[in-house]
């Protein structure tokens, strides 16, 4: 018997184009009364846009959506992210930029000419974080666009990353009050590159590492000492990208025989250590890393192969996903003896991380929060014990949550004092809420009624209020 689309996963693949202000969603149960700021996400919302649909989840217009929690109730606002990208298909009814897996069709002499004097799309729909005192939608693309968080209008770009390709998860440093990022150089003498960013025109490039066919890098880790790269062999040759005739991810090629490696750079002097090698894997996001007694603790959501990215075709989510497994898998690199050994922390699926940041990130933690399940889509909220290799979890009826967003409690003592947050397909009401969730125990809080389905996204923040200004949960700044 088939599933209507209204009562299973397939709805959060569908688009919004309804853009609201809520002053007071309905709201059941009881929100903690410290709790109080916004939670902000950006995805994608629009994948038919007239002339031509988008292939791939990651290619859908990007839009903001903000909950703001005060005093118990919530609002909610949502807002198409006006960039360059949007304006284009509100225009031409198609694509007027190279996005993930979409191409909009250009010719070979444009092709080879955006190599060299590239036009990149804007479509911020992986991440929102920070910069100075700017707010700002990221994809891997290098164009940070701004935007007001209380209106949610944008206000064109932030600044140029030092390459082509750069990654939607920053780091924060408290004591630079600097975001640390990760950038693609491309063309004949490919570089990887970490840099710093402070305000507008504050850009420091850390270290530039030489690379030949450049992996395909979507975030990295980051000890109070030191910035990991993982690469995996999911490799391009530049030239390709300017001359191949695809869409910019099906230019990438597995090539297992190369295996893993990591290469380790002191945020310091740039020295680049390294680098280490491993059994191949593929990755999107580390979970979290940190220095012991001589070694390097590096934990990431490993894949066997980038199948992964194949499977999130919009042709097959609309279907029946065979999503691949993904694990929790911990590297411990002996920078001294130059050895590398890996080993699950579990044996679940565990994607979409988040860590108490503000205390935890480049430091010993012991609990890790992310998503999983069994079904055709991710079902379930998972605490992860990293430190016993256990987990629990959280689960509704027709509900499929996305990545929960872990908020520290005013003077809470213990890591995992707080709460968690998550926006929450809920399929049979054809509507998302807001889930807040006790992170000691995944007790379920309160649930704040969205008025429609919020397609599902990829990550977000959430910014309370400190002295006057936002402060994010997951930025120490």
């Amino acid at each position: 018997m088939s599933v209507s689309i209204e009562t299973d996963h397939r709805l959060g693949f569908t688009g919004q184009d309804n853009e609201t202000t809520v002053d007071a969603l309905p709201v059941e149960g009881a929100i903690p009364p410290w709790l109080a700021g916004s939670f902000l996400r950006t995805g994608p919302a629009r994948f038919e846009l007239g002339e031509q649909d988008v292939r791939h989840w990651f290619d859908g217009l990007a839009m903001l959506h903000r909950f703001t929690v005060a005093d118990g109730e919530v609002a909610y606002a949502n807002r198409f992210l006006h960039s360059r990208a949007w304006r284009a298909a509100q225009e031409t009814g198609k694509l007027g930029f190279q996005e993930f897996a979409t191409d909009p069709c250009r010719s070979l002499f444009g092709r080879v000419s955006s190599m060299f004097r590239p036009s990149f799309s804007d479509n911020g729909v992986v991440n929102v974080s920070r910069y100075a005192d700017e707010f700002v939608a990221l994809s891997e693309t290098p164009l940070p666009v701004v935007f007001d968080p209380e209106t949610l209008e944008s206000a064109g770009v932030a600044y140029r990353p030092p390459g082509h390709l750069t990654t939607a998860h920053p780091h924060h440093d408290p004591a630079r009050r600097e975001a640390i990022n990760f950038a693609v150089k491309l063309g004949p003498r490919s570089s990887y590159r970490f840099y710093a960013q402070g305000g507008r025109d504050e850009q420091r490039v850390i270290a530039s590492i030489p690379v030949r066919h450049p992996a395909y890098v979507h975030s990295f880790g980051m000890t109070e000492r030191w910035l990991i790269l993982a690469e995996g062999p999911f490799v391009v040759d530049p030239m390709r990208l300017a001359a191949g005739g695809r869409p910019y991810i099906e230019n990438y090629r597995w090539e297992p025989e190369r295996g893993g490696r990591f290469h380790v750079v002191d945020r310091e002097t740039g020295a680049v250590h390294g680098p280490y090698e491993s059994e191949p894997f593929f990755t999107f996001h580390h979970v979290n890393a940190y220095e012991a007694d001589g070694r390097l603790i590096v934990d990431l959501c490993a894949y066997d192969d980038p199948s992964v990215i194949d499977a999130l075709y919009l042709d097959r989510l609309r279907g029946t996903p065979a999503l691949p497994g993904v694990r929790a898998r911990r590297y411990t690199i002996d920078l001294e003896a130059g050895r590398l050994d890996e080993r699950d922390l579990w044996d679940g699926d565990f994607e979409l991380p988040r860590i108490a940041y503000r205390t935890r990130n480049g430091r010993p933690y012991r609990f890790a929060y992310g998503v999983g399940g069994e079904a055709a889509w991710t079902d379930r909220i998972v605490k992860l014990d990293v430190e016993a290799g256990a987990a629990s979890h959280w689960e509704a009826e027709g509900c499929f949550p996305s990545e929960p967003v872990f908020v520290p409690e005013p003077d809470g003592d213990a890591e995992d004092a707080g709460v968690l947050l998550s926006v929450v397909l809920d399929a049979a009401r054809g509507t998302s809420f807001m889930l807040v969730l006790d992170a000691r125990d995944l007790g379920e809080l309160a649930r704040a009624h969205a008025p429609h389905h919020v397609p599902f996204s990829f990550h977000g923040q959430f910014f309370g209020e400190r002295a006057g200004r936002h402060t994010a949960a997951g930025d120490p700044a």
